[in-house]
């Protein structure tokens, strides 16, 4: 398996009205809401403004804006997504494509590598005419080839040329503020985490003896643990999580102003913080619940009438990094909650009221103590 993600040369800017338009017009767009788009879209204009330190300033002429969609809302984006959307139809019959904005990711799985490579060679070729067709290029200096493998698979080669450059496989790519590596180990990822989080350490170090507890919370949720939390469904079950985990621990004790020796369990509980581990495992089966269309329950298999009915299906695999993915361990970990919490599934708030609520009286360190803790409960 592997992925192509791509990046546009200022894409916003090379939206082709004329074309923009007729899309919206194929998608049902007509009559006054029509008329309303064009009228946003058409008849802009723009000037440029110069001023020097003694506030003298230099003005161009109003020229007309020819092409490229508003930026600063919510429409903007949107209008892109419309004016991109067909690119799925072109390609999907060899890979499946992920928009987001300017983003554009192209996934590719075959097993047999000859296929593999002809099909990303088909899937590139189509993609830069499609991009040329739409006035829009391929930025090639950001565009990466990265192939998905276990460690005991061997990689290929690839090399696609484009007008501008050749692109080449990656070993590592940035997607969506996440850092992929080919064998989803994580490792860069939970490095860049590392710097980041040490970063905010020492921010929280440096104002405590002048803050309050509450505002040193505050601080810690929106400089530290949003950091920390973002994509953890991904890497939190990687054995490199303990890294992080650690950093988490020297903040709690910066935050209660506590030795490096001090055990941090009690200390979770008295702020009210959850551990790593508990707020990966909270991250997780919020995802399943939100997302529970795309898992697979027991009775949806068979029509056995067991007690493990409603649980979900665990998907068959022997590869341990599958059973760290979402799907596998977001299914295991929710089979064990208790009957009390998956009662509520169908009400997001109190479901997630009542998971964080047990996840915080407990402060597990582990997923396996977790596992622990919900099987003694009565």
């Amino acid at each position: 398996m592997g992925g192509i993600f791509s990046d546009l040369h200022k894409a916003f800017d090379c939206v082709n009205y004329d074309i923009l338009l007729s899309k919206l017009e194929f998608y049902g767009i007509s009559g006054i809401a029509m008329k309303l788009l064009r009228s946003y879209l058409t008849n802009r204009y723009q000037r440029v403004i110069v001023k020097d330190n003694c506030f003298n300033k230099q003005v161009s002429e109003w020229e007309p804006i020819k092409h490229g969609v508003p930026q600063g809302s919510i429409l903007g984006p949107l209008l892109f997504l419309v004016y991109i959307n067909d690119l799925v139809q072109t390609i999907n019959k060899t890979a499946k494509v992920v928009l987001f904005a300017d983003d554009t990711s192209i996934l590719i799985t075959n097993s047999k590598p000859e296929e593999f490579k002809s099909n990303i060679d088909l899937v590139m070729e189509q993609t830069i005419d499609w991009f040329h067709s739409n006035l829009l290029s391929l930025n090639s200096n950001k565009t990466h080839i990265l192939q998905f493998q276990t460690k005991k698979s061997n990689e290929m080669m690839i090399q696609i040329k484009t007008p501008n450059s050749i692109i080449t496989n990656f070993n590592s790519t940035k997607f969506l503020g996440l850092t992929l590596d080919s064998n989803l180990s994580w490792m860069e990822h939970i490095s860049e985490l590392t710097i980041k989080l040490n970063k905010a350490c020492y921010a929280i170090r440096t104002i405590k003896h002048y803050m309050s507890l509450k505002v040193l919370k505050t601080v810690y949720f929106s400089y530290f643990h949003s950091v920390m939390t973002y994509g953890i469904i991904f890497w939190g079950n990687s054995h490199l999580n303990q890294i992080i985990f650690k950093i988490q621990k020297r903040i709690i004790r910066i935050i209660a102003n506590k030795g490096k020796r001090e055990s941090c369990r009690n200390l979770y509980k008295q702020l009210q913080i959850l551990t790593l581990p508990s707020q990966y495992i909270f991250s997780l089966l919020v995802f399943v619940v939100r997302h529970r269309n795309l898992f697979v329950a027991n009775s949806e298999i068979h029509n056995i009438n067991t007690r493990f009915n409603q649980n979900l299906h665990l998907p068959t695999t022997k590869l341990t990094l599958v059973q760290k993915g979402v799907f596998y361990s977001g299914s295991k970990i929710y089979n064990l909650l208790p009957s009390y919490i998956k009662s509520v599934n169908n009400d997001l708030n109190n479901f997630k009221s009542k998971l964080k609520t047990l996840l915080l009286e407990n402060s597990c360190y582990s997923i396996d103590e977790f596992c622990q803790v919900i099987s003694e409960l009565p």
